[in-house]
C-alpha cells in the first residue's frame, strides 16, 4: 500500500514538472490544445496541462532586423541600378505571426523586395540617389501597411547601398567635377568683379575727397584774397581821409606837394629805364621849375610852422 501511495506521489510528481513551462524574456509562447491555439504564455513561469496542451510556437517579440539581400532594379529612365537594404520590425501579435502566416521572415522579405522595386522603379536615377529618404518613407508606409494583419509592426526601412552603373558612376564623376570647376570659375570672377567694384570706389572717394580739398582751399584763397582787398580798401579809405584831412587844413600847399613828389617819381623811372636811350618830356621845363618853387614853398612853410 505504501509502494501504491509513493508510486502514485511520483507519478503526480512528474506530471506537474511535465506542466511547468519557463518562457524566456522577450520571447511569447503560444499554447496549443489539442492542436488548437489556446492562449499565449508570456515570459516568465507558466503551468499548463500534460498530453492536452502543449507549446506551438516560440516566439521572439524583440525588435528584429531582415537583411534585404541584394538585387538590380531598373529606373524609371531605364537605368540598371544595384540596391541593398534592411527592414527593422518587431512582433506585436505573436497568435497572429504565428498563425496567419507559415514563414514570417521569408514574407517580410519577399513584400519588401517588391515593394522596393515598385518605389525606385518609379522615379529617375538622379531622384534614386539624391532622395533616400523619400523611398524610405515611401517604403516604411507601403510595407508598414502590408504586414499589419499579419501581427507585425515596421519600425524602419533603410536602403543601405544604391550602386549605379560604372559608366554612369563615371558620367556623374565627370559631371561632379565640371561643376566644381564651374562653380570655381565662377566664384573666381565674381572675386575679381567685387575687387574692380572696390577697386573703383576707392577712386572715386579719393577723387571726391580731392575736388573738396580743392573746393576748400579755392574757398579759404578766395577768403584771403577778400580779406587782403578788404584791408587794402580800408588803408587807401584811411590814406584818402588823412590826405583830405592835410588838404583841409593845409590848403592847396599839401596838394601840390604831393603831385611834386609823384611827378619827381615818375621822371626818375624814366631815367633808371634800361630801355631807355632818349627821354622825352611832354611838359615845358618852367611847369617843372614852378613845381619844384612849390615844393620849395612848402618846405619853408613847413620849417617857419616847425620854428614858431
Amino acid at each position: 500500500m505504501e509502494y501504491f501511495f509513493g508510486l502514485l506521489a511520483l507519478i503526480v510528481i512528474i506530471f506537474v514538472m511535465m506542466g511547468v513551462t519557463v518562457v524566456q524574456q522577450g520571447f511569447v509562447f503560444t499554447i496549443e490544445r489539442f492542436g488548437r491555439y489556446t492562449y499565449s504564455a508570456q515570459s516568465g513561469l507558466t503551468v499548463i496541462i500534460p498530453f492536452f496542451d502543449r507549446v506551438g510556437r516560440q516566439v521572439n517579440v524583440m525588435e528584429q532586423v531582415l537583411d534585404i539581400p541584394g538585387q538590380e532594379i531598373i529606373t524609371k529612365d531605364n537605368a540598371m541600378v544595384g540596391v541593398d537594404a534592411v527592414v527593422f520590425f518587431q512582433v506585436l501579435d505573436a497568435a497572429k505571426a504565428a498563425y496567419e502566416l507559415s514563414d514570417l521572415y521569408v514574407a517580410i522579405m519577399q513584400i519588401t523586395t517588391t515593394n522596393l522595386r515598385t518605389v525606385m522603379g518609379s522615379m529617375d536615377l538622379d531622384e534614386t540617389l539624391s532622395k533616400r529618404d523619400d523611398i524610405n518613407g515611401r517604403l516604411l508606409s507601403v510595407v508598414d501597411h502590408a504586414t499589419s494583419p499579419w501581427g507585425v509592426k515596421i519600425t524602419r526601412v533603410e536602403v543601405k547601398d544604391i550602386r549605379p552603373p560604372a559608366d554612369i558612376s563615371n558620367a556623374m564623376a565627370r559631371q561632379m567635377k565640371a561643376e566644381r570647376e564651374k562653380r570655381a570659375q565662377i566664384l573666381e570672377a565674381e572675386g575679381m568683379r567685387a575687387a574692380e567694384i572696390l577697386r573703383a570706389e576707392g577712386e572715386k572717394q579719393g577723387a571726391i575727397l580731392q575736388a573738396e580739398g580743392r573746393k576748400e582751399a579755392a574757398f579759404r584763397d578766395a577768403e584771403a584774397r577778400e580779406r587782403e582787398a578788404e584791408a587794402e580798401a580800408k588803408a587807401k579809405a584811411k590814406a584818402t581821409v588823412m590826405v583830405s584831412d592835410s588838404i583841409a587844413t593845409s590848403g592847396t600847399q599839401a596838394l601840390n606837394y604831393f603831385i611834386a613828389q609823384k611827378y619827381t617819381e615818375a621822371i626818375s623811372q624814366f631815367a633808371t629805364s634800361p630801355n631807355a636811350k632818349t627821354i622825352l618830356f611832354p611838359v615845358e621845363a618852367t611847369q617843372l621849375i614852378g613845381t619844384l618853387g612849390g615844393i620849395g614853398e612848402l618846405a619853408k612853410e613847413a620849417l617857419a610852422t616847425k620854428e614858431k
